[in-house]
């Protein structure tokens, strides 16, 4: 999957995809990311992005003139790709979500700041997604999570397809089942005993008994 990121933060993407399996992934060629600065669309000598609210009110709102020029060239270098804004009025982003954005070939994301978008780039996006009903600070952490949840459903990055197929949320809304390690008592809790059995069908049955729905 290839990924093109708009973000006034670049360096925050950094650290998080240098590690574990999103470095795995990159590796592996699953995951080409690349992320370009906001700034450098920007406009005049300061390379302004952002402007006060018409009808007033508290804080900025990015422009659509550097916006937009960031999508377009986004879309020069990934012609098929779906851009989506990050923010709070997108579609609520779940597992079937990040499923279906697993599937796609390539994927630009363009992350907030400030007081939002000016509501006009909307018209130059194929949608919105929001990861939850609470606000952060910019766009930079959902698309993250956005990345991170649709690139390890790729087939291939986990290393097997059950690894995904049975994890929380993979089917519906059930939690998958509790897991544990040894040893088999800690500080009077125990593992159960089923689970130590050896009897493959018991155990399986106990798991699916046992997913929050």
């Amino acid at each position: 999957m290839k990924i093109f990121t708009i973000s006034l933060f670049p360096e925050m993407f950094e650290s998080y995809f240098e590690h574990s399996m999103m470095l795995k992934a990159k590796k592996n060629g699953h995951l080409e990311l690349e992320v370009v600065n906001l700034r450098d669309f920007g406009l005049g000598p300061r390379k302004q992005v952002d402007d006060t609210v018409y009808g007033g009110g508290d804080g900025m709102l990015l422009k659509p003139e550097p916006v937009v020029a960031a999508i377009e060239y986004a879309k020069e270098k990934l012609p098929k790709a779906k851009a989506y804004l990050m923010s709070p009025r997108g579609r609520t982003f779940n597992q079937k979500f990040a499923q279906e954005l697993s599937r796609e070939a390539e994927l630009i994301l363009v992350c907030g700041r400030y007081e939002g978008f000016d509501e006009r780039i909307r018209e130059f996006v194929d949608g919105s997604i929001c990861i939850g009903n609470y606000v952060l600070t910019g766009g930079e952490l959902p698309a993250m999570s956005v990345i991170d949840a649709a690139v390890r459903l790729i087939p291939g990055v986990l290393g097997g397809e059950a690894s995904a197929e049975i994890e929380s949320f993979s089917h519906g809304d059930n939690l998958e089942y509790p897991q544990y390690t040894r040893p088999d008592e800690f500080r009077g809790l125990t593992v159960p005993e089923i689970l130590k059995s050896g009897n493959h069908a018991a155990v399986e049955k106990w798991r699916v008994d046992n997913q929050k729905g």
